[in-house]
């Protein structure tokens, strides 16, 4: 079993940290972010460490304990430093830009695909193959390039498609004669 939960979560300079009953706030420089727990679990605040403990022996408190532990420093890291996710194209033709508010891809279809970039998102393309994802809400980030890879999935013949970019693709062997 997972003893995820028992290492506390240290609160680096220039964040701030609110804990109000079940719900955790954190305001740093990238913004602020704030989730509420279930009662399964205690939230305590010390100077600089936040630490969380199971209210009771159930099943579910200690599934709540590793979770809610995750989270919470999700949630400093976030605010802090934020998260990045980078997609890779492959394909001849194969390309993305930025126009607006806009990501404009063409992934090989008759037509363009655009994707209107969620509030609180940054996407980047510091060249026509590659697409960075930034954000401080990591589950927004990683849903963002969950959305995109979708249009094109990395095909596993020639590796054509949209792929994170520490993705292997495993390779199959084409038809024999």
């Amino acid at each position: 079993m997972s003893r995820v939960g028992k290492n506390p979560v240290k609160i680096p300079d220039g964040v701030d940290v609110a804990i109000v009953g079940q719900q955790v706030t954190a305001k740093g420089k990238l913004g602020e972010l704030s989730m509420t727990f279930s009662d399964d679990v205690d939230i305590i605040q010390d100077v600089n460490v936040i630490t969380v403990k199971t209210r009771g022996n159930s099943i579910q408190s200690r599934k709540m304990w590793g979770t809610a532990r995750s989270v919470i420093s999700n949630l400093v890291i976030g605010v802090s430093e934020g998260f990045v996710r980078n997609l890779e194209i492959n394909g001849v033709g194969y390309r993305a830009q930025i126009q607006g508010k806009h990501l404009v891809m063409q992934l090989g279809f008759s037509h363009e695909v655009r994707y209107e970039i969620p509030e609180g998102i940054t996407i980047k393309c510091p060249d026509q193959t590659h697409i960075t994802i930034e954000g401080p809400d990591k589950q927004k980030v990683g849903q963002t390039a969950s959305e995109i890879r979708a249009y094109r999935p990395p095909e596993p013949y020639k590796g054509k498609g949209v792929k994170y970019v520490d993705e292997y693709i495993l390779r199959k062997e084409g038809k024999k004669k």
